[in-house]
């Protein structure tokens, strides 16, 4: 599967805990993540993660491409709701993606946490019928 991890700045120490903690099963599915969260993943696993842009400068953008073409399975975006952000349209649009491609989302650490024992436990070959082109 392919997974995004996206966490605004004051949640990306959240994000690290969440990798390390969930290691062994992120390990065995193609990584994504926006540049400084990527970078910090890196850093403190052994994960493999391809790396995109940070958010402000298209990061958020990338990743919705992905899912604009059914390349992205899950998204967990770690969002800080009681800080501005900057780019607030693009994370706006990342999130109604999710919702039009039917895309798991998890926005906190709760949900992020039920997404993925729900990986480590269920089948969810359902998800390639998603990946099939629309006509």
């Amino acid at each position: 599967m392919n997974i995004a991890l996206i966490a605004h700045d004051k949640k990306k120490d959240d994000i690290i805990n969440f990798s390390v903690a969930y290691e062994d099963t992120l390990k065995k599915h193609n990584l994504f993540a926006t540049g400084t969260t990527g970078l910090r993943i890196k850093e403190n696993t052994n994960l493999d993660i391809t790396r995109f842009n940070s958010g402000p400068l298209g990061g958020d953008q990338q990743i919705g491409a992905m899912i604009a073409i059914n390349n992205m399975d899950i998204v967990i975006f770690l969002r800080n709701p009681l800080t501005a952000q900057p780019h607030e349209p693009d994370v706006l649009a990342l999130l109604r993606l999710c919702d039009v491609h039917n895309i798991p989302l998890a926005t906190n650490m709760g949900s992020a946490e039920v997404l993925i024992k729900g990986m480590e436990r269920g089948d969810l070959s359902w998800r390639e019928i998603k990946k099939q082109p629309n006509h």
